[in-house]
């Protein structure tokens, strides 16, 4: 094959499994011989003599949340363009299903590990770090654990949320964050507390909600904070399906939004753009978040010495649509 390409054999094993080493030119004739030839690459062999897979494995907590499917599509496009498929795994936020996915990876020789699953307590991640395998947490960490991350600003994100709403009037605001075993949860709640303490209002715990990020719940929440008196002029949502969930328990307790309750999320997935009414919400460069995550799985996996383990924490910013407003009353709790 190489031969009737003109080409060394490296060259067409970099074709194969770095073609971004490899030009445009001679990439595209390696690729013309290989379909005139009818040339399918042994797999197998290839990782024997590589002692490489060229698979990844990345692990989704909830593939049906738009913020996941487009880290899944960062990743896999990522891979793709390196040489390296990515196997996605939905854990449905269960333990013994995540357990399982592992061991399969482990046992299908997988070059190492993304996951979006991490809790700041993850037996999982801990015996998967103690392998030595390589890995790298996207969106959520382990403060504990020294690994490569790629993650955002929670705490500036969720301060610029709760400010907008404290700079419209509001001051009786709501937060409905993740459960607190998961950082980023943690990181937003600390930034709801800094902005209502520099405005010189203190942090109310019946106005603190912990929800799973599922529609289901953000209605639950919705109903709930309805049922307060008085409700809040103004909610906080950890994530787009937790604010869009609220908005849909609001309504359904005979509330309106933003008229009588403003909406903030974060995410800034594609629903915030489709709900009604277009949701205001802190973006992530979530599609970014999952090629930035898999570049350096792919790095530390070609480098011939071990690096530095790297944090990257990219900005979150505000994007405003038409769930917020000012509140109806002057003097409001």
């Amino acid at each position: 094959m190489a031969k009737a390409a003109g080409v060394s054999i490296a060259t067409v094993s970099r074709v194969l499994n770095n073609p971004n080493m490899v030009s445009e030119k001679t990439r595209r004739r390696v690729e013309a011989v290989m379909k005139e030839l009818n040339y399918s690459p042994n797999i197998v062999a290839a990782a024997l003599s590589s002692k490489r897979t060229y698979s990844i494995g990345l692990l989704l907590p909830d593939i049906t949340n738009p913020f996941f499917a487009e880290i899944a599509r960062g990743a896999e496009d990522e891979g793709n363009r390196h040489g390296f498929n990515v196997i996605i795994c939905n854990t449905d936020n269960q333990l013994e299903k995540e357990k399982n996915y592992v061991s399969l990876l482990l046992q299908k020789q997988v070059d190492g590990l993304i996951f979006a699953t991490a809790e700041t307590d993850h037996q999982v991640i801990r015996e998967v770090h103690a392998k030595n395998l390589p890995l790298v947490l996207i969106a959520r960490e382990m403060r504990d654990l020294v690994l490569d991350a790629v993650l955002v600003d929670n705490r500036k994100g969720a301060y610029l949320a709760t400010r907008h709403l404290l700079d419209l009037g509001h001051r009786y605001i709501a937060m409905v964050s993740e459960p607190l075993t998961i950082t980023s949860s943690i990181e937003r709640l600390e930034g709801y507390q800094q902005a209502l303490e520099e405005a010189g209002l203190a942090v109310q715990e019946k106005l603190l909600f912990q929800a799973p990020s599922t529609l289901a719940w953000g209605i639950e929440a919705g109903h709930r904070l309805m049922e307060l008196s008085p409700p809040p002029t103004a909610v906080f949502a950890g994530n787009d399906v937790l604010a869009i969930g609220v908005i849909k328990g609001i309504r359904e307790k005979g509330g309106k939004v933003p008229e009588d309750v403003s909406v903030v999320g974060f995410d800034n997935t594609i629903l915030a753009e489709v709900s009604d009414p277009p949701l205001t919400t802190v973006a992530q460069p979530i599609y970014e978040m999952g090629i930035l995550a898999t570049r350096k799985l792919i790095n530390r996996l070609q480098s011939k010495t071990s690096s530095r383990v790297e944090r990257t924490i990219l900005q979150a910013e505000l994007v405003v649509r038409k769930s917020t407003q000012p509140p109806k009353c002057n003097n409001c709790p």
